[in-house]
């Protein structure tokens, strides 16, 4: 991305500082049975736990307090399919500013109701990539108001970053740190925070295998923007953004891509063992391991659980996850 400058330790640092009123330092969870499972040592960071159920607001609380006051006045717009938004209209609604959050037709009922609770004004598009992109810069023109982007935005990105700040902290002597990986800000945030503290730990990115984009893209060595997402993760559906990819490559961060059917047990088990009401995007991080399991045996794992917005009147649940 021309002109894009990704933000480093210390800008995540400021983040960590200018959203400390607003955001929850969240808890890290863990489970001696899942540890048995998994052979190795797990330490769940309790992102769904966070403000708005879901890591985003961090990133999306960065982005709103660095406004100026001029800019502020005339609003934040995005697209999302549903975390990114809520965080976004929360996040606005702490400086008594409007957010406009343009949405795909299908997102999830449970995160609408989010975005609408949090004062979100919702603009709807068709589900896809270049819909969401077009009706938010209709919008932005419009309303004069500044583009908030999910993840290929160097404040959303510090903001994230801040995960890492505080599981670091809260865990230290990591072997590896797994998250889940979309649009890439989550990811994207961690890695710089880790390479710049802990540059020993493994960062690996969980993705769905029917959003494969980033594993693709880093296989071909090109960015893929090709693929039609289909997937049980809805929170997972976007493309890696340019920037995001950049980085991955760059700080050297593993993917490991998992079928639906895998994150589905893994939610099963996140919901029996560690008694937390998950989404599949956060169950994602858990598969991964389950999949790997000789590649983390013995060791301490950092996993991301960001968020737990589900839809209570479509749990995805089937006999053959038991």
């Amino acid at each position: 991305m021309t002109g894009f400058t990704n933000p480093a330790l210390a800008d995540i640092r400021a983040a960590a500082a200018r959203i400390a009123m607003h955001a929850r330092v969240t808890p890290v969870l863990c489970s001696d049975v899942l540890d048995e499972i998994a052979g190795a040592r797990l330490f769940f960071k309790g992102e769904h736990l966070q403000r708005g159920g879901a890591f985003k607001f961090r990133g999306a609380c960065n982005a709103v307090w660095s406004l100026t006051d001029d800019e502020a006045r005339r609003g934040v717009v995005t697209h999302s399919s549903g975390n990114h938004g809520a965080a976004l209209a929360l996040a606005a609604r702490t400086r008594g500013i409007p957010a406009h959050i343009v949405v795909p037709e299908g997102a999830v009922a449970a995160k609408l109701a989010n975005i609408e609770r949090a004062g979100g004004i919702l603009h709807r598009c068709a589900p896809t990539q270049a819909a969401r992109e077009e009706a938010c810069a209709r919008v932005q023109r419009e309303t004069g108001a500044t583009l908030v982007h999910p993840y290929a935005d160097a404040r959303v990105m510090a903001g994230q970053g801040t995960i890492a700040l505080e599981l670091l902290q809260q865990v230290p002597d990591l072997d590896a740190v797994i998250t889940p990986i979309g649009g890439g800000g989550l990811i994207s945030g961690c890695a710089i925070a880790l390479r710049a503290l802990a540059p020993g730990v493994e960062v690996v990115g969980a993705e769905p295998a029917g959003a494969d984009d980033a594993l693709q893209s880093l296989r071909r060595g090109e960015r893929v923007t090709d693929i039609v997402p289909h997937t049980v993760c809805d929170g997972l559906r976007a493309t890696i953004g340019a920037p995001n990819l950049a980085l991955l490559r760059e700080l050297q961060v593993d993917v490991i891509a998992i079928d639906d059917d895998a994150v589905l047990v893994a939610m099963r088990l996140l919901w029996a063992e560690l008694k937390q009401t998950v989404e599949p995007s956060s169950a994602i991080v858990l598969a991964a391991l389950l999949a790997q399991r000789e590649r983390f045996a013995g060791r301490r794992i950092g996993l991301v659980l960001s968020g737990g917005n589900v839809d209570l009147d479509a749990i995805p649940f089937r006999s053959s996850a038991r």
